[in-house]
């Protein structure tokens, strides 16, 4: 039998179709896997997740746009610089009567084209996740139980935020058998569940779990296909698990649940709202390494990685007067004119945008056109769309390929496409000559809330149009979040258990670190599975970073009588974690606020240096000017004031000297 187990490659179906609309108009030219997600197609990223967990063989399955999909994995794999292509063979499977998942499986099942175990996803799933570990779990388990026909991954979600793809389940404790599956209202107001008393009665210990998310992810044993085939009426995957869990005496076949670690990362973009999510956890390295600057699919590092998550490619415009805020992804050949202001955006290759415009939560595809004046918050843009001078854009509106606005429009919650629609019954409307409206037949029921009990609530696995909007938070606020009252005495809330806790695992796993010279991004990734595991605002984070930095520093040799030089030997390492976190001036702050902290609590040590400390992370661009005097004017201890006043009127002389000479 191990032979045989070494023998059977790991294999993968990838469903390359979504089958539904949510994508439209972009998918009714392009298919859903070369949809850009920070300017690279989901394919890619489906493949190089399936690479990186040691998948041997790849079924692409496609249905829609079948050409586009053929020609683009075939120019990838002749592509050298590819890193999914190598050691993983992908072979491209098509049949364009398929209309859901169901079919699909089944016509891969009538090929038999798959021999054993598989990982069952779509190229709509992001994740980084080690999917190798749960396929070795799902066969130890098929050995005890010769049942098992699938193990589905979930991921644990984010409070306050709804995707569209979260399920409660109900399972066996000790065997993780699941019993239990209800799939989740999109808009967060489900008041009661109906829940089999069975389940109880009939099982010792049941661990009921709420608002997981479904990523599409699962590992099948090789009598899943067949399952398929035998019952037409399963159309999707959830259709397959609540077949099985009622029917599961009939047909002899059970399911497991393979929870993800919290440092590992899953999410399907099925609409345009996880686009957005999917989006910033790309360009805020949560699915790291599947990050912009490690050239995803290509051994060259295109773009320059700098502070606030700014990401340029080295072949870019950016006029001296235009301002990169944070979260930015600028493509190749992209130019910026002056005064023009971009944030949680990014800009695909060669795209144009003019004076004093105004990018907030922007995605520009390539070859997009901004002309001056332009405002724009929460916008998809297609591929060569032109925008006039002065066109105002909000609240999710979506713009097809190749649509022209003329000058001075103002649109919301509006999808576009450049052509009026071949059907004569569609209610689209002009509004200039190459932009129509698109109807949704979905918005209503979007904009409504479902029956939480209703059968359709199980439809929304097949998608659930959302639009771009503004994200809810997701941690609560900092420690440093004051009233009216508390800025007056500049007194922050007290520090929680849990963050005493955050900060004790912060400091092992730069000790750890440190001791064993590990890469610094691992130490990222620790750090921020610490952060949601207690729940810390990104300013704790920022904070309790620098506190274990210097507690670290002064538990070396020698730091009592050389505290900066010992610093500065530490930040030789940790220097990458710390500009990942300290990054703008409200971060400086909080650094600054730590430095205050410890020097409070070693005043023999940091707090006799500390005007040494500030200039040595000033120096080191670290910090800036402007955030050491706002924090200096805000400390109340007397001492750390007095021994800073020479550092500060230093300070304010050189901008005084720069000014004039400005001047001049």
């Amino acid at each position: 039998m191990n032979q045989l187990d070494k023998k059977e490659p790991v294999q993968a179906i990838l469903i390359a179709d979504s089958f539904n609309d949510c994508f439209v108009p972009f998918s009714d030219r392009k298919p859903l896997s070369l949809l850009p997600l920070v300017n690279v197609p989901l394919v890619d990223y489906a493949l190089e997740s399936l690479n990186r967990s040691g998948v041997e063989e790849v079924i692409v399955f496609c249905s829609a746009h079948v050409d586009q999909v053929r020609g683009y994995i075939r120019s990838q794999q002749q592509n050298p610089s590819c890193s999914w292509n190598v050691g993983m063979t992908v072979s491209i499977v098509s049949s364009e009567g398929c209309r859901c998942m169901g079919d699909a499986l089944r016509d891969l099942d009538a090929k038999g084209l798959v021999r054993g175990n598989f990982i069952l996803t779509g190229v709509d799933t992001l994740t980084n996740a080690n999917l190798a570990a749960i396929l070795d779990e799902h066969k130890r388990i098929a050995k005890t139980d010769k049942g098992a026909a699938m193990t589905v991954v979930y991921k644990e979600g984010v409070p306050d935020q709804r995707t569209g793809n979260e399920v409660m389940i109900a399972m066996e404790k000790n065997t993780r058998r699941l019993l239990f599956h209800q799939r989740l209202n999109p808009k967060h107001k489900e008041r009661k569940f109906t829940f089999p008393m069975e389940i109880i009665l009939e099982n010792k210990e049941v661990t009921m779990w709420h608002g997981l998310i479904d990523p599409q992810i699962a590992i099948c044993s090789n009598t899943a296909l067949p399952l398929f085939s035998d019952n037409f009426d399963f159309l999707t995957r959830d259709d397959f698990v609540r077949g099985l869990l009622i029917n599961e005496e009939i047909l002899a076949s059970t399911i497991y649940v393979a929870p993800l670690p919290a440092e590992e990362y899953a999410l399907r973009v099925n609409n345009w709202h996880n686009y957005q999510i999917a989006s910033r956890d790309v360009t805020n390295r949560f699915v790291y390494p599947l990050v912009p600057d490690m050239g995803i699919c290509g051994s060259e590092q295109l773009y320059s990685f700098s502070r606030n998550n700014i990401y340029r490619h080295r072949n870019i415009r950016l006029a001296r007067r235009a301002t990169l805020e944070s979260d930015v992804v600028i493509g190749e050949k992209c130019e910026i004119d002056e005064d023009t202001v971009v944030a949680h955006s990014v800009l695909g290759k060669g795209c144009k945008i003019g004076k004093n415009c105004q990018l907030r939560n922007c995605f520009l595809l390539d070859g997009v056109q901004v002309e001056d004046n332009c405002v724009l918050n929460h916008c998809i843009i297609a591929e060569n769309v032109i925008l006039g001078p002065g066109c105002n854009l909000t609240e999710g509106c979506v713009l097809g390929p190749e649509v022209v606005l003329p000058k001075g429009m103002t649109l919301a919650k509006m999808t576009l496409q450049s052509t009026k629609p071949d059907d004569d019954w569609s209610d689209a409307k002009p509004i200039a000559e190459h932009a129509f409206t698109v109807p949704d037949e979905t918005e209503g029921d979007a904009d409504e809330e479902p029956d939480s009990d209703a059968e359709d609530i199980q439809d929304v696995a097949t998608g659930y149009p959302m639009r771009l909007g503004e994200l809810p938070r997701t941690s609560p606020e900092s420690i440093y979040s004051m009233s009216s009252e508390e800025d007056e005495s500049r007194a922050a809330s007290p520090i929680q258990d849990d963050a005493n806790i955050f900060l004790s695992e912060v400091l092992e796993s730069l000790k750890r670190g440190f001791s064993e010279k590990s890469n610094p991004e691992y130490l990222i990734l620790e750090i921020n599975s610490s952060r949601y595991a207690y729940n810390m605002a990104l300013s704790e984070v920022n904070f309790f970073v620098v506190k274990a930095i210097l507690q670290l520093t002064l538990a070396q040799e020698g730091a009592a009588t050389a505290l900066v030089s010992t610093l500065a030997k530490l930040l030789g390492y940790f220097g990458p974690v710390f500009k990942n976190y300290i990054r703008g001036q409200p971060a400086m702050l909080d650094c600054l606020k730590a430095l205050e902290e410890v020097a409070g609590e070693e005043p023999a040590t940091v707090g006799a240096k500390i005007a040494a400390v500030v200039h040595f992370l000033y120096e080191k661009d670290y910090v800036a000017e402007e955030a050491i005097l706002e924090w200096h004017g805000g400390i109340e201890e007397e001492d750390i004031r007095k021994a800073l006043a020479k550092l500060v009127e230093w300070l304010n002389q050189s901008s005084e000297e720069e000014e004039e000479s400005d001047d001049e």
